[in-house]
């Protein structure tokens, strides 16, 4: 019945409209008018790094504001049927403005979920670092299944993906740390950060026996200029040594790779992806002032749980994050409750439900304590 619409209809636009005034559409478009107006300036085009980030700058802007534009264009669209079908008390427009609606509804929760995108640096690009834990061989290969997860979930968003540094082992890999650029892309992988537990038989098991294998997730921001962090030359140690290569005509035969230790707080950083020791130690310059970003924000704020996932051990009793092959086939998200029975689909990148999950609890203030509640998953 038409009559069983007008109440989810009424809802949306309240909805809408309660996010359209909290974005405040008019101070950002008074941004976006003074950013534009930069590039009006004689020699504006000739410092292209500068013009390209006024540039990048003002697309973020206008995405926070023309989507909701456009979606509230179309809810107009949907309210005109809505009153048309009304009118004429035809039933055969219901399917029509249902699909509408449906459509209305699913675009506002995509919206909202990057609406909740609003830290200082969530639009950022992100280094992800994933270590091996407890388990052995069993663990390395899980370190590798996620980092070929989350390099599926860029590959879906068409971001670009750089291997900064890998230590890889007879099983799989030790560590490695990724580089994925886009926009948001911190806002979304922030809830990644914690320890991730796999159950299985293992494949490295003659007796085919399950196992459980853990591997921590590190996330920090790719930081820009805008955002100050003091190191100061006598706090930093830096090492070179030889990267890691094929052998044979291509073994390395200069020390190119860099590796950075803070000092004062312990943080170490390294970078072996470029043939160049200037370019991996300027890799490794941005991967510490990212690194020291968030370990002085995590002593301001007082949240070291939440962002200190590989001061943790990784081991039982942390894990944010199960993933079980057998006897079923489960994946739950321990913070959230979010779970999804398509393993498959999750270790080929679908992992959005679980970042969106985390970001609207955190933006309602829900209660996300990792920990091992399911000890049979």
């Amino acid at each position: 019945m038409l009559e069983e619409l007008k109440m989810p209809v009424s809802q949306l636009k309240e909805d809408i409209e309660a996010v359209w005034n909290r974005l405040d559409p008019e101070s950002i478009q008074k941004k976006i008018d003074e950013k534009m107006a930069l590039t009006e300036e004689s020699g504006f085009w000739d410092d292209h790094e500068k013009a390209e980030k006024v540039m990048s700058q003002v697309r973020k802007l206008k995405n926070r504001v023309e989507p909701w534009k456009k979606l509230r264009e179309d809810f107009s669209d949907l309210e005109a049927m809505y009153e048309l079908a009304e009118e004429s008390g035809e039933t055969s427009d219901e399917a029509e403005v249902r699909a509408m609606l449906d459509a209305a509804r699913k675009k506002f929760e995509e919206l909202n979920v990057l609406n909740l995108l609003s830290g200082e640096v969530d639009d950022s690009s992100a280094f992800l670092t994933i270590h091996s834990g407890a388990g052995g061989t069993e663990a390395e290969d899980w370190a590798r299944m996620l980092m070929r997860m989350y390099t599926r979930w860029a590959e879906r968003h068409e971001f670009k993906i750089e291997t900064v540094d890998v230590l890889e082992a007879e099983g799989g890999i030790k560590s490695v740390t990724l580089q994925i650029d886009g926009d948001y892309v911190y806002g979304h992988l922030k809830g990644e950060a914690g320890i991730h537990r796999l159950v299985r038989i293992s494949p490295f098991d003659a007796n085919a026996r399950r196992h459980t294998s853990f591997a921590s997730v590190y996330v920090f921001p790719v930081l820009d200029d805008s955002i100050e962090v003091e190191i100061r030359p006598e706090d930093l140690r830096v090492d070179t040594y030889r990267a890691g290569g094929k052998g044979g005509q291509h073994v390395n035969k200069t020390d190119s790779a860099v590796r950075f230790t803070h000092l004062p707080t312990g943080i170490v950083v390294a970078c072996q992806s470029e043939r160049s020791q200037i370019f991996n130690r300027q890799a490794c310059m941005s991967m510490l002032r990212a690194r020291l970003y968030e370990y002085y924000r995590e002593q301001k704020e007082k949240e070291n749980a939440k962002f200190g996932a590989e001061k943790k051990d990784i081991s039982w009793g942390n894990q944010i994050r199960s993933y079980v092959f057998q006897p079923y086939t489960m994946v739950k998200d321990h913070r959230t409750k979010c779970e999804s029975g398509n393993i498959q689909a999750v270790m080929d990148g679908d992992i959005d439900q679980f970042m969106d999950s985390f970001l609207v609890a955190q933006w309602k203030g829900l209660p996300m304590d990792s920990g091992d509640e399911d000890e049979e998953m």
